[in-house]
């Protein structure tokens, strides 16, 4: 992990193995020496020089003088959304259907963190593996959502429905705004498309309805990011809902 937000939320994470921290002198004197209290004994931060981090970590990486290096996070699986939430608010988790970028899936997260999303699923396949580029895009977001890694989406998707979700695939060819579909809904699953090639007919066909976000046509689409933010936007404005009884379906 590099970068100061994805370290700093790393370092905080109680659920994290950690193992080894590389800053530089500039970061240790400025960025750590208000946050000592707060951080773990181990591991001890280690100085090195800029060169030396720039060494170790992929090139072009934005380190902003900060380096750690921890075990992956635990994969809690579908199963963990079973339950609903003890304080009885509503649950909104994101499927990602083949998005495929680093940089999206990690400001999918940090989205997902602002607007407390339950977790984000992808696949094992065609999806980004969790690195650096991925934390340091979710900017601590990786460390409050849960990222699911799944085999089978269709699966997956069959489970959330078990569980009491309403799967909501995001499309621009369909009459309902995301609006008007989500109203009163507790447990929402949103499903977005890779950029290019939008939702596949075997997720779209799981869905159990389509959704659009209202847009001006000044431009076609949105970045699969952006969508995912907007759509997390209007489940919060929305609020916990009363359950999926209602006519909108």
């Amino acid at each position: 992990l590099y970068g100061r937000h994805a370290c700093l939320a790393a370092l905080q994470n109680p659920a994290r193995s950690l193992r080894r921290l590389l800053v530089t002198q500039e970061a240790r004197t400025g960025l750590l020496a208000d946050l000592e209290a707060d951080l773990p004994a181990q591991p001890q931060p280690e100085t090195v020089d800029r060169t030396r981090l720039d060494s170790l970590l992929p090139p072009g990486a934005v380190h902003q003088g900060i380096a750690l290096l921890a075990d992956p996070l635990e994969d809690p699986g579908v199963e963990s959304l079973a339950a609903e939430p003890e304080d009885g608010t509503g649950d909104t988790v994101l499927v990602l259907d083949h998005v495929t970028d680093p940089r999206n899936v990690g400001a999918i997260l940090r989205s997902a963190a602002a607007f407390g999303a339950r977790a984000v699923i992808v696949t094992d396949r065609h999806a980004p593996e969790t690195t650096g580029a991925l934390a340091k895009a979710a900017s601590g977001g990786l460390e409050i959502v849960p990222l699911i890694r799944v085999t089978n989406l269709a699966r997956a998707l069959d489970l959330l429905a078990e569980y009491g979700f309403w799967r909501i695939g995001l499309e621009m060819e369909t009459d309902r705004t995301l609006a008007a579909a989500v109203a009163g809904i507790r447990r929402r699953a949103l499903v977005l498309g890779a950029e290019d090639e939008g939702l596949r007919r075997l997720t779209r066909e799981k869905c159990d309805f389509l959704a659009r976000l209202p847009m001006s046509g000044a431009v076609e689409s949105l970045n699969v990011a952006a969508a995912a933010a907007v759509a997390l936007y209007e489940c919060a404005r929305d609020g916990a809902g009363a359950g999926p009884a209602g006519a909108a379906f």
